[in-house]
């Protein structure tokens, strides 16, 4: 069974959380601050953890940081908090994917099924399995793309963009993190750079660039894969 840990202070959000995820049989573990977080996640290796950020001893961000020191278990950030700058934040110290409250539980419930799914241990090909959509496909080690029978040529950029949102598909990547893998660590705020690429890629890849749906834009924080 998935183990779930849920760290928030609200007493009716967590009680809703616990209902909804034993009732589709998850494993539960709750706690209402980040210590109690930390000491459940060391002693109980949730496989989740959903991570309200505005905890009454600790910022969300320091829970983060003390679980990534150790582990990478997909952590998915539930605030209340709707700026990007705090969003980018988490995204940036670790947190795998973010859900403002309120939230529709089917949404939160499909995060969390994506994040135990990209979690899960590689098969024997690991990097060398073809990722594919209706549109193309993505051979990781032979370094292709074909889009129907016809091969796409991408540039050196072009791909390095592309490797980095396939090897996190579905996950949210902040526009620093694409930034520093593609260009390096001194490149973290031209997102202008991104938005040239990624008008590229979708040009190219996309059946519809005008209406993307492989390569998706949350606005002000990154870019998501979709298969």
């Amino acid at each position: 069974m998935t183990r779930v840990l849920v760290v928030d202070d609200e007493p009716q959000i967590v009680r809703a959380l616990v209902i909804n995820l034993r009732a589709r049989k998850y494993e539960v573990d709750a706690a209402q601050d980040g210590r109690t977080a930390l000491e459940l996640a060391a002693a109980r290796h949730p496989d989740v953890v959903l991570l309200d950020l505005g905890l009454p001893d600790m910022d969300g961000t320091e829970v983060i940081r003390g679980l990534r020191g150790w582990t990478k278990v997909p952590i998915i950030v539930l605030s209340a908090r709707h700026t990007s700058d705090e969003k980018v934040e988490a995204l940036d110290v670790g947190a795998d994917d973010y859900v403002t409250k309120p939230f529709g539980m089917d949404e939160l419930l499909a995060r969390l099924r994506a994040a135990v799914r990209r979690a899960a241990p590689a098969g024997p090909d690991g990097d060398a399995a073809v990722v594919a959509t209706a549109s193309f496909s993505v051979d990781l080690a032979a370094k292709r793309v074909r889009k129907g029978d016809t091969d796409v040529r991408l540039t050196p950029t072009e791909w390095h963009l592309l490797e980095v949102l396939v090897r996190n598909s579905g996950r949210l990547v902040s526009q620093k993190q694409l930034l520093q893998e593609v260009w390096g660590p001194a490149y973290g705020t031209e997102s202008n750079y991104l938005r040239v690429y990624m008008a590229q890629l979708r040009r190219k890849l996309e059946a519809d660039p005008a209406h993307p749906v492989h390569f998706v834009t949350e606005p002000g924080m990154g870019y998501r894969f979709e298969p």
